[in-house]
């Protein structure tokens, strides 16, 4: 409750000032006479002169007031109501970085403890915000907001007051039993930007904040450290508001780690390219010479180490720049560690994971052909006239048996290079054709576990069919033949079966990306073919895309044509005719002019370098993955396919199932999330197999074509990195807006903008009757003249 004066309501303004106006005139003219009577008395000598004159004064100025009164009528306004506090909004930090080491605690306790700081302030109200990525959030278990207005005089401390619109919702109780929400507690955010929640707030079209109060420890996304001053205020959009921070930690933890991994261009296969590795060391470690290994992660086995070098470390900051070759296109994945000091408090930060999608300059294809045939010549035809394969093509012309009349020196032949190609050039191919190719007579066969080797590090394989290939080719009971999708059975006969068939596209292949080129200009019919290899059952994780019309397996299945398979981390194909030359010249490949050949091998060649266009579906983790959160897979399945998604969760290097997850998919091709739960530091690979509406029926435990998408986890990411707080930035912040930095014992004490008086009664009652006002005035005039005739005055 207030209490104060104001005039009779019933004078106007104007007439108000006129009655202060004479007043004042009243008393100039009062003190006038009074100056001019003390001139004419100056020879006098004694005290009456003087008496007489205070007296006049006295009673002047009495006379003056109430004439004032008597016009005025003084009268007493009593207001009753209440404060209502401004709206502060408290944005915490919410990115891993307040898990570090703080003040007397994590960084995310001294938040806490900052914010009950300034949840005592009962004469504010505070709107408590997660900020991280994008938009911020509001606090866990807060609906509305905590704190509210300050209670009427005499009113309990838990009085209702004002709601406030922010957040929709009623206004908490006021004073200090409205706990503070714990948003610091909340589920930790992948990045720091401050920028984006002011942005957001700033623009909002609710009740504009008064005050901001950012509680974080500095290391923040945006605004950056060049211009924090700038970017802060261009956040903030027109909105003249102090943003106060808090610093929840002013020294960093004993840390040596890797801060940064940059690569210099793009990642091509088999051609260098450099890493640059930044190392950090703060908190008054130690450091000199820090080791730093670069290593691939592999699908079996231990990582392959790829480069070494050491970063000698200079007020706290040093770079080495290692050269690394990748042999493989595709997603790869390497590990960047160091050989952290003794004392390193932080060794979270030590190995650091980087994704890499390695492309093809040009698609490196070692093709091997038996004998000169129409099917061989169409291939290596097409191969050339890409513009996009590098293609190294062997054509036996005489085998070691034959008999030549004339000396080596004499023929316009080279030797098979067998032992040059397979042992020592292997790995700079990105794909091997094996067309009507016997391993035998050329020494092939002690190179064939050297073949199934780079089949499993991530080559790719195929396998022609002809009079030499597959069981005929001498592949059988080999390490080779583990990684064919089909199993090559050397106990029936006949190994190759000469007659003329069409092929049967299967449903598996109807449904596949990989023939879907060739079936949009053929349709399902296949021209004749003029024979085919004899091979067995499909092996486990195979998809057979064609099978033969009346030929079947030992089982009693249909014995497969066209297969793909995937071995480890390659793929590899088995073709058992050597007629698809048909395709490109024959009156059946007269309807498509010639186009369907190089559709179909398009398309083979695609589907073994992992080519999306060729994929079931893609899939990759939601904002990246870090290991002891939870991770979401966001499975992208090609148009038109219906039914069941598989993805199998597989530790790189052990190979180990993780996770195994399904979701039904639509036609429509829309991404469908998967929750793949907390996982452990690491590299992982994401396999993806499609299985189609009905199929689980008939066949459908068969694994089918997979896609696969490698990944890794972090223990801390990004936001461990660097552990060194940033308070700096938060005192620019600060300074650039008016407000103030400080620590969080002083969060309680900051100058937050004062509450205001919202009235709810209002009582007006005059001082005095106005018959008083005058009868008090009349006196007071009478009492003037009076003392003015004594003291001589006209």
């Amino acid at each position: 409750m207030t209490r104060s004066f104001a005039p009779s309501g019933d004078l106007s303004s104007p007439i108000v000032a006129v009655a202060c106006v004479v007043a004042a005139l009243s008393f100039g003219l009062l003190v006038l006479e009074l100056v001019r009577a003390r001139g004419r008395a100056a020879g006098a000598v004694g005290a009456a002169p003087t008496r007489a004159a205070l007296g006049t004064a006295l009673t002047g100025a009495l006379a003056v007031l109430g004439l004032l009164a008597a016009i005025l009528r003084p009268v007493a306004v009593t207001s009753r109501g209440s404060l209502v506090g401004p709206k502060v909004v408290v944005l915490v930090d919410g990115s891993r970085s307040m898990d570090l080491p703080g003040v007397a605690g994590t960084r995310r306790e001294s938040a806490e403890r900052a914010l009950e700081e300034l949840g005592k302030r009962a004469d504010v109200r505070l709107s408590r915000y997660v900020f991280g990525e994008g938009a911020p959030l509001p606090a866990d278990g807060q609906a509305g907001e905590g704190g509210g207005a300050a209670p009427a005089p005499g009113a309990s401390a838990g009085a209702a007051t004002t709601p406030d619109r922010d957040a929709g919702a009623p206004a908490a109780a006021s004073g200090p039993a409205a706990a503070p929400a714990s948003p610091a507690r909340g589920r930790p955010q992948r990045r720091s930007d401050l920028s984006a929640a002011l942005e957001a707030l700033a623009r909002a079209a609710d009740e504009r904040p008064s005050a901001f109060v950012v509680v974080s420890d500095g290391r923040l996304d945006r605004p950056g450290p060049d211009d924090t001053a700038a970017a802060t205020r261009a956040a903030l959009e027109g909105l003249d508001v102090p943003v106060h921070t808090v610093a929840v930690a002013t020294e960093s933890v004993r840390d040596a780690g890797v801060r940064a991994v940059r690569t210099s261009g793009a990642a091509v296969a088999h051609q260098p390219l450099s890493l640059r590795i930044d190392i950090g060391c703060s908190g008054g470690l130690a450091c000199d010479a820090v080791p730093v290994v670069a290593r691939e992660l592999r699908e079996q086995g231990a990582p392959t180490t790829l480069a070494t070098g050491t970063a000698h470390v200079e007020g706290g900051v040093g770079t080495v720049e290692l050269g690394v070759t990748l042999d493989r296109a595709g997603t790869r994945i390497l590990e960047v560690s160091i050989k952290a000091p003794e004392g390193d408090e932080l060794p979270e930060n030590d190995v650091r994971y980087i994704t890499l999608d390695v492309a093809r300059d040009r698609i490196r294809v070692l093709h091997v052909a038996g004998r000169p045939t129409y099917d061989v010549r169409a291939l290596r035809m097409w191969l050339k006239a890409d513009a996009s394969v590098d293609v190294v093509a062997f054509f036996i012309l005489r085998t070691p048996g034959d008999e030549v009349n004339a000396s080596s020196d004499e023929l316009a032949l080279i030797p098979f290079p067998v032992d040059e190609l397979f042992s020592v050039h292997l790995s700079s191919f990105d794909a091997v054709v094996l067309q009507d190719f016997d391993a035998a007579p050329y020494g092939l066969t002690k190179h064939l576990p050297a073949l199934a080797q780079y089949v499993d590090k991530g080559g790719g394989l195929i396998m022609v069919g002809g009079p030499n290939a597959f069981v005929s080719g001498n592949y059988a009971r080999t390490r080779l033949a583990r990684v064919l999708p089909v199993d090559l059975d050397i106990g029936r006969a006949p190994k190759v079966d000469l007659g003329a068939f069409a092929p049967r596209i299967t449903a598996a292949g109807r449904a596949a990306p990989v023939l879907a080129p060739l079936l949009a200009l053929i349709g399902d019919e296949m021209p004749e073919m003029p024979g085919t290899n004899v091979v067995g059952d499909p092996l486990p994780g195979a998809t057979v895309l064609m099978t033969h019309p009346t030929r079947t397996t030992a089982s009693g299945a249909p014995m497969p044509v066209l297969s793909l398979g995937e071995h480890e981390s390659g793929r590899t194909i088995a073709l058992t005719l050597d007629g698809s030359h048909r395709l490109l010249f024959s009156a059946f490949a007269s309807s498509s002019a010639g186009r369907a050949h190089g559709a179909f091998w398009d398309a083979l060649l695609g589907w073994l370098m992992r080519d999306p266009r060729f994929e079931p579906a893609a899939i990759e983790p939601r904002g990246g993955c870090l290991a002891g959160e939870e991770t979401a897979l966001v499975l992208r399945p090609l148009a038109g396919q219906r039914g069941e998604a598989r993805v199998t969760i597989a530790r790189l290097g052990s190979g180990a199932v993780v996770k195994t997850l399904t979701a039904p998919i639509g036609e429509g091709g829309e991404p469908v999330e998967l929750a793949a739960g907390r996982l452990e530091p690491g590299g992982y690979s994401a396999t993806v197999e499609i299985v189609p509406e009905g199929a689980a029926g008939d066949g459908g435990d068969q694994k089918r074509a997979t896609t696969r998408r490698d990944f890794a986890c972090e223990r801390g990411g990004d936001e461990w990195a660097d552990p060194r707080p940033d308070v700096a930035r938060l005192e620019e912040i600060a300074r650039a807006t008016g407000g103030a930095s400080v620590l969080p014992s002083g969060a309680g004490s900051l100058s937050l903008p004062a509450a205001t008086q919202v009235a709810a009664e209002r009582h007006v009652a005059p001082l005095l009757p106005p018959w008083a006002w005058t009868l008090a005035a009349a006196a007071a005039l009478g009492a003037h003249w009076i003392v003015r005739r004594r003291g001589g005055l006209a």
